[in-house]
């Protein structure tokens, strides 16, 4: 039996809303929008993390950000609608077609996205803004009694790990969910499984030499595979050439992209920066397929971040301010954003799937493959293909 290399990712999103102590591209589609936001955020956390695994998905920070857009009102929607680059007016109608397009039947097998909002019991949420969370991201509520802190955080933790298919186990600790403030908590979780669409046999895996971003050489099980990709050379505006290739999932619906320099000498540090949804598109159309012998590391990487940090400096800023957060749309009582936290874990490896039964075949003429090995510090984003939207990112320094 031939084994299928299986990409397994999940990401959970969670903002808790707590009351206030006082009173008072046009072209992109908004996947990518929301997306160069998530990738901004990305770039800022590996800058300080230049030699850790680092993984994170972008659409989930543009989404719990969506879901809180409808409540938010003046300077604090303005700073919102200019992170996320969305248009002024009629910005739901587009989101309410992504989600639809992400979440469709045909992707039921490979992504799963669900968002929920947690109120405190009493607490009064705006209809508009429940109206538009529901219309848009298919948003389940559920009102908590917070002055029991554990039983509220287990029953989140519970609705994170069902929807994760158990892969995150907890997101918030009931330290997190003040009695007296606490009352909102708003989540949203993405669950991937890919299935390549060019299967690595699990007996061409071998220990093989990777060099860490520490510079030291690691033996880690690196995968091997003869066989057709789309490759390319980019460049960075500075002129440092890397190296990009991708690799569909089954239905060619999805893609993970890798990337890593073409001299070896180069750190993975220096092509991050420029990276964004416009260099993406712009890799889709440089690359050409290839025959070639591919090496990847098997490889898992989780991460946990807090979110207030990378998108106060990026100019969302006002949610998380007492004084100046102004979410009048969301409830009578004034609100802040009291805590941004995302949890994301991947895992890249064979499982015992079986292959499937329908196979094509792409035949070329012989000539002596190309060998193509991922040894070094490498990016890799998830994107699906249609929409632009990139579901995960994240740098692995050591598999």
């Amino acid at each position: 039996m031939s084994l299928t290399m299986c990409v397994t990712l999940h990401v959970c999103v969670l903002l808790a809303v707590c009351a206030l102590s006082c009173a008072v591209p046009q072209s992109s589609s908004y996947g990518e929008r929301g997306s160069d936001l998530g990738l901004q955020v990305f770039l800022r956390v590996v800058q300080d993390k230049p030699q850790e695994n680092v993984v994170m998905s972008p659409h989930g920070v543009a989404s719990i950000l969506g879901m809180l857009l409808p409540g938010a009102h003046g300077d604090t929607r303005r700073q919102l609608f200019t992170g996320l680059k969305y248009k002024k007016t009629g910005p739901y109608k587009m989101l309410r077609k992504l989600h639809k397009t992400l979440t469709a039947k045909s992707n039921a097998d490979i992504v799963t996205i669900a968002n929920a909002l947690f109120p405190k019991e009493g607490f009064s949420m705006n209809e508009d803004f429940l109206k538009a969370n529901r219309e848009n991201f298919l948003c389940e509520s559920q009102s908590l009694d917070y002055n029991d802190p554990k039983k509220a955080a287990d029953v989140i933790n519970d609705w994170v790990k069902n929807s994760t298919k158990g892969h995150i186990p907890t997101l918030v600790s009931p330290d997190m969910l003040d009695p007296a403030t606490t009352r909102l908590v708003a989540v949203n979780s993405i669950y991937f499984k890919g299935l390549w669409k060019s299967r690595f046999q699990s007996q061409t895996t071998k220990p093989r030499s990777f060099t860490a971003g520490d510079g030291k050489t690691y033996k880690v099980p690196m995968m091997s595979q003869l066989s057709v990709f789309n490759i390319g050379q980019a460049s960075t505006p500075e002129g440092l050439r890397y190296t990009v290739i991708e690799l569909p999932y089954h239905g060619n619906r999805m893609s993970m992209f890798i990337a890593l320099p073409s001299e070896e000498a180069t750190p993975l540090s220096a092509i991050l920066p420029h990276i964004s949804t416009v260099t993406v598109q712009s890799w889709t159309k440089q690359m050409a397929q290839r025959r070639i012998r591919l090496l990847m590391p098997k490889f898992t990487a989780e991460e946990e971040m807090d979110l207030e940090g990378p998108l106060t400096a990026l100019g969302i800023k006002d949610i998380f301010n007492q004084d100046k957060a102004d979410f009048r749309h969301l409830s009578s009582d004034p609100v802040y954003v009291s805590k941004a936290l995302q949890k994301a874990k991947i895992e890249v490896n064979e499982d015992g799937t079986k292959a499937a039964a329908a196979t094509t075949a792409i035949l070329y003429a012989r000539s002596s493959p190309s060998w193509v090995t991922v040894d070094r510090p490498f990016l890799f984003l998830i994107r699906h293909n249609s929409t632009g939207t990139i579901l995960f990112a994240g740098q692995i320094n050591k598999p």
